[in-house]
């Protein structure tokens, strides 16, 4: 229940009680997969910064991503970006993985740095550049097959640049046919969700640019063909969980990208930028019944069901990799906490009374209230230290990578 101060104004709740029992119980369901090139060295169009410790290789990627599930609890998979991700055997990454405690997660495909690419991939004028790119998604399926994902996610990069470069309508059947193409290579049990983002690089007309263009795409292909939702791919303003909404409701919500961004993409800490924003989003889930992950222990795995996964996609430009992915993923998991206080009752009935500011207070206060304590209580229920960051920072780790990883090529944006 909510506490009223003196004035009977809203304050932040106590959690106590049945109450407790049933946010705890919910949070130990979440699981959130980390993007392997967040632990290789980024940085902006200008620069990309390296760093001591930056991992060689994807051995080396799921290495310290294994870190952050150490440390979190919440992290199990890892999504791999092909080509970046090249190995000659995926059955040893994969298991080198499990050897780890975590898993291979979503395969990600590259559109976007091939110079045939320059004017499309599966929008592209020439067959012969959209047969290439349907191949490569082929070469994405094998590793799938090979590493046990389940989660092919495409993001198209295609657009133009100046009016009447290309024809917007045939590009929008190219592109059609492409992903049926794509589709159809798919086994039974895999699902193919479709990224949108409103520009860049295309600035004119980018040929998936909004929800609306992914979720018509999808509704096309079939069951198991779903939305991706990237929190950065939005213009400033949008109103992001109305969107949450209208996809949930149509069953086609698949996957979230979380990140922050204060101009354009900016691939920020999750939470960093605007955590009341990450909050409001997190509460049409928890409001749908979504917060279940889409894959889990217990969970059976249905590629046409209504499972969510929930994924981070940012790179680390300044801060230490390890660490920001911590941050990310304890923002995140802050934001479901709070949306899981919401008293859905109370709110339900000042709603219908035309309580304007009471309703506003009841959703507010939940945000308000520091879920720190609890967030450690979990954490120690379940073997963890209850600060991940202090504790990761206490191993060693990053001191002992920083001196075994001397040589060879540091990965990096593009590798």
């Amino acid at each position: 229940m909510t506490a009223l101060d003196d004035d009977g104004v809203g304050a932040t709740m106590t959690i106590t009680g049945p109450t407790r029992d049933r946010v705890l119980s919910a949070l130990r369901t979440q699981t959130i997969e980390l993007p392997s090139w967040a632990f290789g060295n980024s940085g902006t169009r200008f620069k990309v910064f390296g760093s001591p410790g930056t991992p060689r290789d994807p051995f080396e990627k799921l290495s310290d991503a294994a870190q952050v599930h150490r440390y979190t609890g919440i992290t199990p998979r890892v999504s791999l970006h092909i080509p970046w991700d090249l190995v000659e055997d995926y059955g040893k990454l994969a298991a080198h993985a499990t050897d780890l405690g975590v898993t291979i997660g979503t395969i990600n495909s590259n559109l976007f740095q091939d110079d045939d690419y320059k004017l499309g991939s599966l929008t592209h004028p020439d067959p012969r550049v959209r047969a290439k790119a349907v191949a490569h998604h082929a070469e994405c399926v094998d590793v799938m097959r090979a590493t046990g994902s389940k989660e092919l996610k495409l993001w198209l990069p295609d657009g133009t640049n100046y009016p009447g470069q290309d024809d917007l309508h045939d590009r929008q059947e190219r592109l059609a046919e492409s992903l049926q193409q794509v589709y159809a290579l798919l086994d039974d049990d895999h699902r193919l969700v479709l990224e949108y983002k409103f520009f860049e690089p295309a600035f004119y007309a980018t040929d998936v640019p909004d929800w609306g263009t992914s979720l018509l795409h999808c509704l096309a292909l079939g069951e198991r063909a779903k939305v991706v939702l990237d929190t950065g791919h939005h213009a400033p303003g949008t109103n992001i969980e109305f969107i949450v909404v209208q996809l949930l409701r149509a069953g086609r919500l698949g996957a979230f990208d979380f990140n922050s961004r204060f101009y354009a993409d900016d691939d920020l800490m999750a939470g960093a930028a605007d955590p009341f924003q990450l909050f409001r989003i997190l509460y049409e889930i928890v409001r749908a019944g979504a917060l279940a992950p889409a894959h889990g222990p217990g969970v059976p795995w249905d590629p046409a069901g209504p499972g969510v996964n929930f994924m981070l996609d940012q790179c680390h430009n300044v801060e230490d990799k390890i660490p920001g992915q911590i941050r990310s993923v304890t923002n995140v998991q802050q934001a479901t906490a709070k949306a899981l206080l919401v008293d859905r009752e109370a709110l339900t009935t000042a709603q219908r009374a035309g309580d304007v500011l009471g309703a506003h207070d009841v959703f507010t206060d939940a945000f308000q209230t520091d879920v720190r304590p609890l967030l450690a209580e979990l954490r120690e229920s379940q073997g963890l230290h209850p600060d991940p960051m202090a504790a990761f920072k206490a191993s060693g780790y990053v001191e002992r990578i920083a001196a075994e990883r001397i040589g060879g090529t540091q990965a990096g944006w593009g590798a």
